[in-house]
């Protein structure tokens, strides 16, 4: 009998790819989706689409019934409280395994950090939940790439000199699915790391020469300017990008990925293996 797996964020740029590598590799997946027309455009017959409000915890735990695992990819300001309740209700419901997507530099230390605290709070109802539970932990993820240009100008806010191991969501998808049929990689949080550490300009300015070449620099914008145009064009989401930038600058990177490269097998698609990919259009989202 085929494994059923709750996907909760499936629609979103991180859970699309983790479903449909799940479903080839075996697995029944339901999407829950608050989107049924978008969901329904992205996932063919074969998934199982579950329409609701995760935030809904009676829908939320009909979704549950029957499924061995939950995935759960959405964006912070929700993710807490629905890993709360799928650790609350998933063991009375059959759940044997939780998956979620947290973040690489997600610790005690960096609580002070809103969004890191949100983190933190989810994956510890995760792990006293009682349900043995599989964390991963990336830094920055190639497809977000796209998002630093915008109106033919391409950005990064701050100096940003951190390098990072950029992961393309295609390994991290594999690496969520390999974890769901192995006993060794329960009650485990990795850390996900691409193989290789690029600063943000030198990555932002490759994925321009390929897909803007009309673009010939990439723009530093300091913080102050950021939080100015935030303030002036009362641009929530700028400055909220720009708080999430300046924490990025603060912390960089930490720890290393040798448990998960052990029992996951490494990341082994670089940026420009991942560039050539895309350009072919041989790379899959959940958009």
């Amino acid at each position: 009998m085929q494994k059923t797996i709750l996907i909760i964020g499936g629609t979103g740029l991180l859970g699309g790819p983790v479903s449909h590598r799940l479903k080839e590799n075996g697995f029944r997946v339901r999407i829950m989706t608050r989107d049924l027309q978008k969901a329904r455009k992205i996932f063919d017959g074969s998934f199982e689409i579950f329409a609701g409000d995760p935030m809904d915890r009676s829908c939320l735990e009909e979704a549950l019934n029957g499924c061995y695992g939950v995935h759960i990819s959405l964006p912070p300001e929700v993710e807490q409280q629905v890993a709360e309740t799928v650790a609350k209700a998933g063991a009375g419901h059959g759940v044997e395994r939780i998956s979620y997507i947290s973040g690489r530099t997600v610790a005690e230390d960096n609580r002070w950090f809103p969004m890191v605290d949100q983190k933190f709070l989810a994956e510890k109802a995760i792990r006293e939940s009682g349900i043995p539970y599989t964390i991963f932990c990336p830094t920055w993820i190639m497809e977000s790439l796209p998002l630093f240009v915008v109106q033919g100008r391409a950005s990064v806010f701050g100096k940003q000199p951190c390098p990072y191991h950029w992961v393309a969501l295609e390994d991290l998808a594999r690496m969520v699915s390999t974890a769901y049929g192995l006993e060794t990689a329960a009650n485990k949080r990795f850390l996900v790391c691409g193989p290789e550490a690029i600063r943000m300009h030198e990555a932002l300015k490759r994925y321009c020469a390929v897909f803007h070449p009309e673009i010939k620099a990439v723009s530093s914008m300091p913080f102050w300017l950021v939080r100015m145009l935030a303030t002036l064009t009362r641009n929530q989401g700028l400055k909220v990008v720009s708080e999430m930038m300046s924490y990025f600058e603060k912390v960089g990177e930490s720890g290393g990925p040798a448990n998960a490269n052990d029992i996951l097998g490494a990341p082994t698609i670089t940026l420009d293996m991942w560039l050539e990919r895309r350009k072919a259009g041989l790379v899959t989202s959940g958009n």
